[in-house]
């Protein structure tokens, strides 16, 4: 029984938040994972790492064996270890743990650690700002609303470059710097994005102007998916509205949860009760 206890009172601190300790497992933690990922990022500097390579090398691995242990400790006290081991977080820290047993193998590998920045979005949950994730799901609406549209977009895109590039190739030829189509298609999606590395360009009239065509095209149709996707977030977000009028100032709409009017703040009509927390 008192192993038990035991167990949940773990489960509690280090899945949970609501407790005085699990606030402060939840803290430290976060400020162990920043730590180990800014020990990763002073690694990568060149000279920092000749003269502190033996200790950068220390702390990685001592930050390793925490998370290992964390990761143990995770799932022995989950109630069904499995779920947790299969989980989002579950996954996520168990890549934490990773790549600095594949540097055994592969050296460069442990630069694979920067993956613990994930681990970060538990801050979400110890500052409580869990509601504003909800907000997220907009995004995912409209991305899922604009799949066809984005899809229809990038091979109509796909096509002009192919044709763009060809031509190119056609026109300007090796001796310009084209050596094949597909290096012309490369320089065309360069500049239709407007990018322009300046690595390759057409040195005759006839490519120059359709260069210019190019670009002209380019800006023509940049903001084509910004257009689509901006849309679909509108008719997300006109989705997740109260249609419920205001009887003082009879404003139409309101947020899926208002209980009272954002125009002059009074009380709504069959206004939805908060969820108790």
């Amino acid at each position: 029984m008192e192993n038990g206890s035991r167990r949940e009172r773990l489960n509690r601190i280090i899945f949970f938040s609501d407790t005085p300790a699990g606030k402060r497992f939840d803290s430290w933690l976060l400020g162990i994972i920043l730590a180990s990922l800014v020990v990763v990022m002073v690694d990568s500097i060149q000279p920092l790492h000749q003269r502190f390579g033996t200790l950068l090398l220390a702390l990685e691995w001592g930050f390793t064996l925490i998370f290992a242990v964390e990761y143990l400790v995770r799932a022995a006290v989950h109630p069904k270890p499995l779920r947790y081991m299969l989980s989002f977080y579950g996954l996520i820290d168990l890549l934490a743990v990773l790549p600095a047993f594949l540097t055994l193998i592969y050296p460069d590998a442990h630069y694979l650690m920067i993956v613990r920045v994930v681990r970060m979005l538990r801050i979400f949950r110890v500052l409580k700002l869990t509601p504003y994730l909800s907000q997220a799901n907009f995004l995912l609406v409209a991305l899922r609303g604009s799949r066809q549209k984005i899809v229809v977009f990038l091979l109509s895109v796909s096509t002009l470059v192919t044709v763009f590039g060809t031509l190119m190739y056609v026109v300007e030829g090796p001796e310009h710097g084209f050596t094949s189509i597909p290096m012309s298609i490369y320089w065309a999606i360069v500049t239709l994005t407007t990018v322009g590395f300046g690595d390759i360009v057409p040195r005759t009239p006839l490519g120059q102007a359709l260069a210019a065509l190019v670009m002209i095209t380019g800006y023509s149709i940049i903001a084509v998916p910004t257009g689509i996707f901006t849309a679909e977030l509108a008719n997300a977000m006109r989705g997740d509205t109260l249609q419920q009028p205001c009887p003082t100032c009879s404003k139409a709409t309101h947020e899926a949860n208002a209980a009272f009017c954002s125009r002059c703040g009074s009380p709504l009509f069959n206004a939805k009760p908060e969820r108790e927390s």
